[in-house]
């Protein structure tokens, strides 16, 4: 394995980082801070869980495919990556006055910005690997175990470097009764409408009808029966929401034909319970066979056409469609806070999604990957590679 000049110079920081285990907050911690903590506290926590959460992942590249460590786009993402732990390191011994406060929660949001294409440059990554030559099954298992592990750790890193900025930057939550990146009072049907309404728009923009949804709401709760809220992150729930009502509109509009006087229409059913709250989104878009179902959660599986290894992105970033990163990603911002995304589907009728969120702040703590040697060998031992709940 080949190293460039500036990782093997921050080798030495990664096995000493990569010594202690991520912390995992929870919903109710961040939003405890939000009220009472200072950024003088979280610069402290940040300078270093930041370099400890990039630390694990750093060391399991010496366990991924050697050849997808020289593909172009993921040596371009990993010179992304040492930049940034590279500034983090910088404020290693920084005393926390305030020039050193304010360019830290500047190096963040350029931290932010630098990585908002990592997703797609991996995807790229991968397309470049699949051109290079045939993977087998030992390696397409491990760029699975990988890539869940990386992007799961990138969902964490974001969401503190959010709640930072958004608390101590010059940026504004997306609404004002959010605590930084937290809504304490999130209207998940109003978060899936607003889901709806973005797919909607894409539809209409590509020429696409577009069926309707309809929205029932539950609650256990005896004070909110005009509507279901929770605690949570409103961005995580429109981003599941909207990958999965994108795929059920597709679906329907397929099996049914472009040109069908009518739709039947995506049902959304929100059931908050003591302990989860689940989104139900089903649709009659035909099904899937059981053969397929488990190859929807693997990256670089899509029903949509490929596109080729030199795909553009549009003027926000997204990837053209087909990549096959919509569903594992989803799941696992579902999972991020101990939640889930599960699918069920009869062949011929429809697809039903499951999301499983925690109910309540204080449960929904965070999933976070730990670098495991022995999970990369052939034993019968098995390490601790994710933080417990």
């Amino acid at each position: 394995m080949q190293f460039t000049r500036k990782f093997s110079s921050l080798a030495k920081h990664f096995d000493t980082y990569a010594k202690f285990q991520p912390t995992p907050v929870t919903v109710k911690s961040l939003i405890d801070f939000a009220v009472d903590g200072d950024m003088k506290q979280s610069y402290k926590f940040l300078r270093v869980e930041l370099l400890v959460r990039w630390s694990h992942m750093r060391k399991e590249m010496n366990y991924i495919p050697p050849r997808l460590l020289e593909m172009p786009s993921f040596q371009l993402a990993n010179s992304l990556y040492d930049q940034s732990f590279s500034e983090v390191l910088a404020f290693k011994d920084a005393e926390p006055d305030a020039t050193t406060l304010r360019k830290f929660t500047e190096t963040l949001v350029d931290i932010r910005r630098r990585h908002a294409n990592i997703v797609p440059t991996l995807a790229r990554a991968y397309m470049e690997l699949e051109k290079a030559g045939e993977i087998d099954l030992i390696e397409k298992n491990r760029l699975q175990y990988f890539y869940d592990r990386f992007f799961m750790n990138r969902i964490g890193i974001r969401t503190l470097i959010y709640q930072h900025t958004l608390l101590f930057g010059n940026e504004f939550p997306q609404h004002p009764q959010q605590a930084g990146i937290i809504d304490p009072y999130c209207d998940v049907a109003g978060v899936v409408r607003d889901a709806y309404a973005t797919a909607k728009h894409l539809f209409e923009r590509a020429s696409y009808p577009v069926p309707s949804i309809e929205i029932s709401t539950h609650t256990v709760h005896e004070n909110e029966k005009d509507h279901v809220t929770i605690v949570y992150i409103p961005a995580h729930i429109y981003h599941i929401a909207f990958e999965l009502l994108k795929n059920s509109l597709r679906a329907t509009v397929e099996r049914h034909g472009r040109d069908a006087k009518e739709y039947p229409p995506v049902k959304v059913r929100i059931v908050k319970g003591y302990e989860d709250l689940t989104i139900q989104i089903a649709d009659r878009g035909g099904g899937v066979p059981r053969s397929k179902l488990s190859q929807l959660f693997h990256y670089m599986y899509s029903t949509a056409p490929k596109p080729n290894h030199d795909f553009t992105l549009d003027n926000k970033g997204t990837p053209i469609a087909g990549l096959g990163y919509g569903l594992p990603i989803a799941r696992l911002y579902a999972k991020y806070f101990q939640g889930n995304l599960a699918l069920s589907s009869v062949e011929g009728l429809g697809t039903w999604a499951y999301i499983s969120l925690k109910a309540a702040a204080e449960n929904a703590s965070e999933l976070l990957p730990i670098f495991s040697k022995i999970r990369y060998s052939y034993t019968t031992k098995k390490g601790s590679d994710w933080t417990r709940k």
